[in-house]
């Protein structure tokens, strides 16, 4: 595991200025570029120790807060642990945010997500890798079909709803999509039933698009965020196994 270096950093966007962290291996060399689109709760300490962790592994990571247009992290005061059963107003305000990230906006704030890696000194020259948790996932499929030139790896875990009945749902644009995918579903996930995994799974097929699906049994929705009552130690180091063997395949050509 390499020693890291963390920081805030801002990212100017056309809508104003996105805050984000970004974290590299502190040894001056330059390392393939992961951008982490976070989940519901947004940019908060355990993000950025996950971060640290695909960092210390020999990559940067840039981790951005998906809600600047509401302000700086932390956007929603977050307790240090989130119950969702007993805190159902933390979801109340955070759904319209992420109502707000629409395709238009999406194709926005990644594609300057994804200069800004291209002219950091640290991020080594090639295609990123896009990990994205719980609503995350949903947005690195749609940002790998936006930028199929620039994305070679997405993972997905725990996410959702990748299958829907609008004309943006993930699974109509995958024909675009050039990279590796990787997804790892929650088993008792009400947000990706069954039947979604599978009609997922179908339309990856249907469109060609080299990938492989998981589910990790017994877990819930939200398993990999330490900071919360869904998360699973056993199924989050299995979710760092899978992650970095993807990006240590794919990033390092």
């Amino acid at each position: 595991m390499n020693a890291i270096h963390g920081r805030s950093v801002d990212v100017r966007t056309p809508d104003g200025v996105a805050d984000a962290y970004v974290v590299h291996p502190d040894d001056g060399a330059a390392h393939p570029g992961v951008l982490v689109v976070q989940d519901g709760f947004g940019l908060r300490p355990s993000l950025r120790s996950l971060a640290d962790r695909i960092a210390a592994h020999g990559y940067t990571v840039l981790v951005p807060n998906a809600y600047y247009r509401h302000g700086r992290a932390p956007v929603v005061e977050l307790p240090d642990f989130i119950d969702p059963e007993a805190r159902p107003e933390t979801f109340q305000r955070v759904f319209p945010m992420i109502r707000e990230l629409t395709p238009l906006v999406l194709r926005s704030d990644v594609g300057v997500y994804l200069e800004w890696l291209a002219a950091s000194p640290q991020v080594a020259a090639g295609k990123v890798g896009l990990t994205g948790y719980c609503m995350g996932a949903r947005l690195a499929v749609l940002a790998a079909a936006m930028f199929p030139d620039r994305v070679a790896a997405v993972a997905g875990f725990h996410g959702g709803p990748l299958v829907t009945d609008t004309p943006d749902s993930p699974h109509l644009t995958l024909g675009n999509i050039t990279a590796e995918l990787y997804f790892a579903h929650a088993g008792e996930d009400r947000h990706m039933t069954p039947e979604h995994i599978a009609q997922f799974d179908r339309a990856l097929d249907t469109a060609g698009v080299q990938h492989r699906t998981e589910v990790y049994t017994g877990v819930d929705h939200g398993f990999t965020q330490a900071d919360t009552s869904a998360y699973d130690s056993e199924a989050t180091e299995r979710h760092y196994r899978a992650l970095l063997s993807l990006f240590d395949r794919t990033l390092h050509r």
